[in-house]
């Protein structure tokens, strides 16, 4: 029997990026975008990504060309961002950071973060 998924809720930000996108490629995302326990203590780094900074955590997804940066919490997958990976390309090479490993350069940058954090204040506001 396969391990049930966890419940997924976007904040404003990330549901009207998701809104932005292809009627299409917001179902085939949706239909696609599953997270268990299990993905995240085994992640499958063709799927999922880990970026931490000052002891937090966050989740990339990647999806054809997006990507969703997520928490989880008591059982709750968190979308913060729904982004356009050429998005944090531009972003990267105008920070001057290496993309040899996108996590690890997202992990260290600044604005990446400011982007995660307008993200939860827009549920506070």
């Amino acid at each position: 029997m396969s391990e049930p998924g966890l419940q997924i809720v976007f904040n404003e930000i990330s549901a009207r990026e998701i809104s932005g996108l292809a009627t299409l490629q917001q179902l085939d995302l949706l239909s696609k975008f599953r997270v268990t326990p299990h993905d995240l203590e085994n992640l499958d780094e063709e799927r999922f990504g880990k970026l931490e900074r000052e002891g937090r955590s966050l989740y990339r997804y990647r999806f054809n060309d997006l990507r969703i940066y997520f928490s989880v919490e008591d059982r709750k997958v968190l979308v913060h961002r729904v982004l356009h990976k050429n998005s944090f390309r531009d972003f990267l090479f105008r920070g001057g950071l290496k993309t040899h490993d996108e996590d690890e350069a997202l992990s260290g940058a600044g604005g990446f973060w400011e982007l995660i954090d307008e993200g939860e204040n827009s549920r506070a506001e």
